[in-house]
């Protein structure tokens, strides 16, 4: 079945490739950014419309006949080392879009770090990016909020690689996930989406 999906962060290290992937797999898609001239492909299956999530009634706009939102927005440089409520807002912002636009699927890129244990190595990144963290634990918050069919994804340190296949688990990181590839993520996104699984989850990702 062809989806229509809306991308968030789709001139992201993640974005770009679910975009890459929904396109190869022969859905629509619209990438909803703030910054079109970063998107250098082009598909007869790709709308790029200029907008900011922070801003809901285009976003609204832009998702009428959608089936499924993929988010993988993201603090960029330093940004995710500073205080910061960017995520929960855009996680409120697109909630309230999608109401509007009466759609009910959202798939969302969170982190590992909010799992609980990992060791001193989770617990040193913790500190490191506690901002971050604290702004990604209230994004989910909203979502998890929501009556949506949501999921929230939570991988590891995340690497640039070809490889697109990925081991989940529920409530839980899979035993030994250090790392994995940010195409990976795409790839599991959008099976999330594609299968209907993982709705109302949140799910631990990791490299196969």
């Amino acid at each position: 079945m062809t989806l229509r999906l809306l991308v968030l962060g789709a001139t992201g290290k993640t974005g770009t490739h679910i975009l890459d992937l929904a396109l190869a797999r022969g859905h629509q898609v619209t990438a909803f950014v703030r910054s079109p001239q970063k998107i250098v492909r082009r598909h007869p299956a790709l709308s790029i419309v200029q907008g900011d999530p922070m801003q809901v009634d285009p976003l609204a706009q832009a998702l009428t006949g959608h089936h499924a939102v993929l988010s993988a927005l993201g603090p960029s440089g330093r940004e995710g080392f500073r205080p910061s409520t960017l995520l929960a807002e855009c996680a409120a912002n697109t909630v309230a879009a999608m109401e509007r636009a009466s759609v009910n699927r959202l798939a969302l890129v969170s982190a590992a770090l909010l799992f609980p244990g990992g060791g001193l190595r989770f617990a040193f990144f913790r500190w490191l990016i506690r901002h971050h963290l604290r702004d990604l634990t209230a994004a989910e918050a909203v979502v998890r909020a929501t009556p949506f069919d949501w999921t929230l994804a939570r991988p590891p340190q995340l690497v640039e690689s070809p490889e697109e296949t990925y081991r989940s688990e529920r409530e839980r990181l899979p035993l030994g996930a250090w790392s994995m590839s940010f195409r990976a993520v795409g790839a599991f996104l959008l099976d999330s989406v594609e299968k209907g699984t993982h709705m109302r989850e949140v799910v631990g990702l990791a490299r196969r």
